[in-house]
C-alpha cells in the first residue's frame, strides 16, 4: 500500500480530504451505502459526487446534493470494483457528525467504505467478496481497528449501511474488531 493508496484499486482523487489531526491513529473502519440517483446503480452519480462534479441540473435530487464536499476512502460497486478516492493515511469526509466509543470526530480515525446499494435492496455477492478482502488488508495494516455501520456512529441520523447488508457473510459484527 505505497503512500496508502492500495494496489490494485482504482484510484480516482478526491478534493475533499485533508491531514489526520495529531493522534488521529486509524482505529475503526465504516461501512456505508450509497447509490445515485437514489436506488440507481451503475452510473457516475458518486464518483461526480466525490469529485465535486456532480451536475445539478442531471437529476432533481442532485440539486439538493450537488455543493456538498465529501469523500470516502474506498467504493465498491455491485460488481465488485474498488475504486479509492483518498490515500487511508489522509482524513476522508464520510462520517459528518458522529461518535465511537465515546470519541467524536470519526472521520479523525476511520477509514470509509461505501458500498454501491441502498436500504432497500440486498447487496451482490461480488461486493462482499471485494469487501471481505478489502477488510482483510486493512486489518493487516491497522490490527485491532473495530468495525462498524455508519447508522451505528451516527444513530438517528444515518441508516446505512441498512437492514440487507448482512454482517454474517463478513464473519463480524457491527462494533467488533477486524481480523
Amino acid at each position: 500500500m505505497g503512500k496508502g493508496w492500495l494496489r490494485g484499486a482504482k484510484r480516482i482523487d478526491s478534493p475533499n480530504f485533508d491531514a489526520r489531526p495529531e493522534g488521529g491513529r486509524v482505529s475503526l473502519v465504516v461501512i456505508h451505502n450509497i447509490s445515485l440517483p437514489p436506488d440507481e446503480f451503475g452510473g457516475s452519480g458518486v464518483i461526480e459526487l466525490f469529485t465535486n462534479r456532480l451536475d445539478p441540473a442531471a437529476h432533481p435530487y442532485y440539486a439538493s446534493i450537488h455543493r456538498l464536499r465529501v469523500s470516502s476512502h474506498f467504493f465498491i460497486r455491485r460488481d465488485g470494483e474498488l475504486i479509492q478516492f483518498v490515500s487511508v493515511e489522509n482524513r476522508a469526509w464520510h462520517a459528518g457528525a458522529s461518535i465511537w466509543r465515546g470519541r467524536e470526530r470519526c472521520n479523525d480515525f476511520s477509514l470509509g467504505i461505501e458500498l454501491e446499494g441502498c436500504d432497500t435492496l440486498p447487496f451482490e455477492e461480488r461486493q462482499y467478496a471485494a469487501l471481505a478482502a478489502l477488510l482483510r488488508r486493512l486489518a493487516r495494516r491497522y490490527p485491532g481497528c473495530d468495525i462498524a455501520g455508519h447508522s451505528d456512529i451516527a444513530p438517528g441520523r444515518k441508516t446505512d449501511p441498512g437492514p440487507f447488508f448482512d454482517w454474517a457473510r463478513l464473519g463480524v459484527q457491527p462494533g467488533r474488531r477486524m481480523g
